[in-house]
C-alpha cells in the first residue's frame, strides 16, 4: 500500500482506469470502502484523496421491481416447443424459443393473491431448491410433447441468468400519503394525514451517486450482482439524466439506472430476496456493488459525497396522477434520522432500502478486490447525458411517427 502510495503523489497527475486496474491486479491498490473514503477526504481533501486511494466501493441492496430471470431448461424427450409455462405456479414468458423461459420478478402467482411471485421463484433457485415447471404446447411434427410437468433446480438448468432491465436507481422519491385512508403502494404501506414517509435509497452509498456523470461507470462495468459477478450490460429503462442536479451535479429526482446482467448460478440468497409489498405484489431484493476508479480530484470530490448534500422529492402519492405534487425537497440525512417535518407535522420514516446490506457490500467487494477476487474492467460504451425520458399518451398512428 505504501509503494502504491508514493507512486501516486509522485505522478502528479490523474490516474487513467487502465494504471488502477494494474494495481489492482498487482495487489498494490488502495481500496476503501465508501464509508471509508468519505472519512477520508473529511480528513485529508480531495486532493490528497486522489493522490492516495484508487478504488471506492459502494454498494445497494433494495426492492428492484424490473427485474427477472431467463432460463434454459433443457430439451424433454419427446422435444416440445413450449407456448404456455408456470414455475411453482408463477406464468413464465415462453415465446423465445422452444425451452428458453423468462420470468418477471413481479409477475404473481395465479392463485396465491398477490403474495408469491417471479421474485420469490428466482430466491427459491438460488436457495438451491426445485421448483415445479408445468408447461402446455399445441405440438408440431418437430416438437411433438403437449404437456409436461416436472421439477428443475439450477443444478438441471443449462442457462440460469439474472437479467434486470432497470436496477440501481439513481437516487429515488420519497412518498407520503396526504388521504384519509392507508394506501397500499410499491413504495409500502402509507398512513393516512401523513402518517408515515418511505424512501427507496442507500444515499452516499449508492453505485450512481458517486459517479454522478457516468464517467467511470458504463456498458461492459464488471460490478457485484446478488452475490456473485455480473455485468452492466445497457442503459436501464427510464434512464433520465436530464433531471434537476445540486451545485455539485447530484441528481435531485430518479435519473440514470443500470440494466444488469449475471449468472444466477453464482448468486447467494443473502443478497437475492423475494419480496412481498402488502395488497401490491411481489418485487426482487438485489445486493448491487460497483467499484469506482478515483481517477482524479473531480472523481474524489464525487465520492465524497455525503447524505446531507443528497436531496430528493418527497411526493403525495394520494395523488394518483403522473406528475404528483412534490411536496418538498428533503436530504438523505434527514430521512435517515427516522422524522421529517411535513406541513408543520412531524412524520416517522422508514427505508425500503437495507442499508445494513449496502454497507456489507461495499465491504465484501473492498476484501475481494484486495484479494484479487475480482477484476475491474472498464467501459466499453459511456452511459448518455441527453437521454431524453418520455412518456405514454394516447397519440394517433401519426403523432406516434414524429
Amino acid at each position: 500500500m505504501k509503494q502504491a502510495r508514493r507512486s501516486n503523489a509522485k505522478a502528479g497527475r490523474g490516474k487513467s482506469f487502465g494504471e488502477i486496474r494494474a494495481r489492482a491486479d498487482e495487489g498494490n491498490a488502495v481500496v476503501m470502502t465508501a464509508m471509508e473514503f468519505k472519512e477520508y477526504v473529511r480528513a485529508n481533501g480531495a486532493g490528497k484523496a486522489a493522490k492516495e486511494v484508487d478504488i471506492v466501493t459502494t454498494g445497494t441492496f433494495g426492492a428492484m421491481c424490473s427485474s427477472g430471470a431467463y432460463f434454459n431448461v433443457g430439451h424433454s424427450d419427446p422435444p416440445m416447443k413450449i407456448q404456455k409455462a408456470w414455475l411453482d405456479g408463477v406464468p413464465a414468458y415462453a415465446g423465445l424459443a422452444a425451452v428458453d423461459l423468462f420470468l418477471g420478478a413481479t409477475e404473481l402467482d395465479e392463485t396465491n393473491n398477490m403474495t408469491h411471485g417471479g421474485a420469490h421463484v428466482i430466491e427459491d433457485l438460488v436457495r438451491g431448491k426445485a421448483v415445479r415447471l408445468r408447461a402446455t404446447a399445441h405440438g408440431t411434427d418437430c416438437y411433438p410433447l403437449r404437456e409436461m410437468d416436472t421439477y428443475v433446480s439450477l443444478k438441471t438448468m443449462n442457462q440460469a441468468v439474472l437479467m434486470s432491465p432497470r436496477n440501481a436507481y439513481q437516487n429515488y422519491v420519497a412518498a407520503t400519503n396526504s388521504s384519509g385512508k392507508t394506501l397500499y403502494t410499491y413504495m409500502g404501506k402509507l398512513l393516512p394525514e401523513f402518517g408515515n414517509a418511505t424512501y427507496s435509497c442507500a444515499g452516499e452509498l449508492s453505485p450512481l451517486l458517486n459517479d454522478p456523470y457516468y464517467r467511470t461507470i458504463g456498458i461492459g462495468s464488471r460490478i457485484f450482482l446478488g452475490g456473485g459477478e455480473g455485468f452492466v450490460v445497457w442503459e436501464g429503462t427510464q434512464f433520465n439524466p436530464g433531471v434537476a442536479r445540486t451545485p455539485r451535479g447530484v441528481p435531485k429526482r430518479p435519473a440514470g439506472s443500470l440494466a444488469l446482467m449475471g449468472d444466477l448460478k453464482q448468486m447467494d440468497p443473502e443478497y437475492v430476496k423475494g419480496l412481498t409489498f402488502t395488497r401490491y405484489g411481489s418485487s426482487l431484493g438485489i445486493g448491487i456493488g460497483v467499484p469506482v476508479p478515483v481517477v482524479d480530484e473531480n472523481m474524489a470530490n464525487a465520492c465524497s459525497v455525503t447524505n446531507d448534500k443528497i436531496v430528493t422529492g418527497l411526493f403525495d402519492y394520494a395523488q394518483q396522477r403522473r406528475a404528483r405534487p412534490v411536496l418538498r425537497d428533503v436530504t438523505y440525512e434527514e430521512l435517515n434520522s427516522g422524522e421529517i417535518e411535513v406541513k408543520g407535522k412531524a412524520v416517522p420514516t422508514s427505508s425500503l432500502s437495507s442499508l445494513y446490506k449496502a454497507m456489507r457490500i461495499c465491504e465484501v467487494l473492498k476484501e475481494r478486490i484486495v484479494k484479487g477476487k475480482f477484476k475491474m474492467t472498464e467501459p466499453v460504451e459511456k452511459l448518455p447525458l441527453d437521454r431524453p425520458l418520455v412518456t405514454l399518451d394516447v397519440r394517433t398512428e401519426k403523432e406516434a411517427m414524429k
